[in-house]
């Protein structure tokens, strides 16, 4: 079974990764890992720690030779404003009058609930580890599992479609999303250049006036057969899995799988995708795997039916809220002498959503190629890769 954790705080030495159950033999490519983690860190309306941090994963085990060896990978990532930290977050007692406590606590973020539940006086050590600086990790745990996806034509890729109330109002396409993603210069990591400039100023209403300002992402799964994912539990259900795999990102507060929400203002007959079938041989237009000749016109249920993939595009999209660091604090209360006081500020950014994409492709990546290996298994890609296609070839004799 496919795990990963992370460790490490956002001021801390560095974040941790751990990533096991990879079969052995996937190529890992280190420009592609850090190339995923250069990506998190761009997009109009980010702060000032992007400029400090250049985050690049050291890989200390599970790769060899350029492949992983089926063992558990273990990766850093180096914090370069841990010099700045350093007397501030030591391990050992070190000097409380260094300690930079953070003692009114911010509305929308986990500083109060964080501190009532470990007994804190003060919020630090729970804003350390509840930051989005954590998802740091999980894009360098996702970019391996991306690489796995490739070897099986698959593609996961991001774009926002709202910021604000600017919103691209269409639908994308794969190649759309893809060029988007490949450009050495993001911008908001919208596929089309007016709405990205609406969107653009949405962020600079927000800089002006001290505000934060949120948005949608959406993260697409190309080239994923039918078949994947299960109905028989619960637990199983590739869309409850994905659900709580974005929904687990910070700031994230609602997911939608398809055209889930306004699905449920619609009648049946507008919602539901027609199944035809294709009598010819043609292949994909995008050159991608040829799974089935049933096809659908549209794709409503956003490629999952019943918790199983049906063949087309995954479509997966997650609601971020404000970020809740203001540089113009709403009010709270201090934890010392309970009066009502600003809000703390930390260093943060205005507008994370391009950001906040990259790190749900990270988590889809890990939730389908966790499905990806329970279904086909295999202690090493060949192995996996003949289960593949002895599959493939049982659905296009269907």
């Amino acid at each position: 079974m496919l795990r990963f954790s992370t460790a490490g705080e956002s001021h801390g030495e560095a974040l941790v990764a751990l990533v096991s159950g990879l079969p052995a033999g996937i190529p890992v490519d280190q420009v592609r890992l850090d190339r995923e983690l250069w990506r998190r860190q761009q997009g109009y309306g980010r702060g000032g720690r992007m400029r400090i941090e250049r985050d690049t994963a050291h890989i200390l085990s599970g790769v060899r030779h350029g492949k992983t060896i089926g063992s558990p990978v273990a990766m850093t990532l180096a914090n370069n404003d841990w010099k700045n930290w350093e007397e501030i977050l030591p391990v050992e007692a070190g000097d409380a009058e260094k300690h930079k406590a953070v003692k009114s606590p911010r509305p929308g973020h986990a500083d109060l609930a964080g501190s009532l539940k470990y007994d804190f006086p003060d919020a630090r050590y729970v804003l350390e580890r509840a930051s989005a600086r954590e998802s740091a990790a999980r894009v360098a745990c996702g970019a391996l599992a991306k690489m796995l996806l490739t070897e099986f034509g698959v593609g996961v890729g991001s774009h926002v479609i709202r910021v604000g109330s600017s919103e691209l109002g269409r639908d994308a396409a794969w190649a759309e999303i893809a060029a988007s993603n490949a450009r050495e210069e993001i911008l908001l990591n919208c596929v089309d250049p007016e709405a990205e400039a609406r969107m653009k100023a949405e962020v600079d209403k927000a800089l002006r006036t001290g505000d934060t300002i949120g948005g949608v992402f959406e993260v697409v799964v190309h080239g994923l057969p039918p078949g994947v994912g299960t109905h028989v539990n619960w637990d199983e259900r590739m869309d409850g899995l994905l659900a709580q795999a974005v929904m687990s990102l910070q700031a994230v507060k609602a997911v939608e799988l398809g055209r889930g929400v306004t699905a449920a203002a619609a009648m049946g007959s507008t919602v539901h995708d027609a199944i035809s079938y294709e009598q010819g041989d043609a292949e994909p237009e995008d050159g991608g795997p040829k799974f089935t000749k049933f096809t659908r016109e549209t794709n409503n249920a956003g490629g999952i039916e019943g918790g199983i993939s049906n063949g087309e595009d995954v479509v997966v999209r997650g609601y971020l809220k404000p970020i809740s660091t203001l540089r113009r604090p709403l009010a709270s209360v201090s934890f010392e002498g309970r009066e009502v006081v600003k809000a703390a500020y930390e260093r943060s950014d205005v507008c994370v959503v391009p950001a906040a994409g990259v790190a749900a492709e990270a988590m889809v990546a890990l939730t389908i190629a966790r499905l990806m290996i329970d279904k086909f298994g295999g202690d090493s890609l060949g192995e996996m890769k003949r289960n593949f296609e002895a599959y493939r070839e049982q659905i296009r004799r269907f």
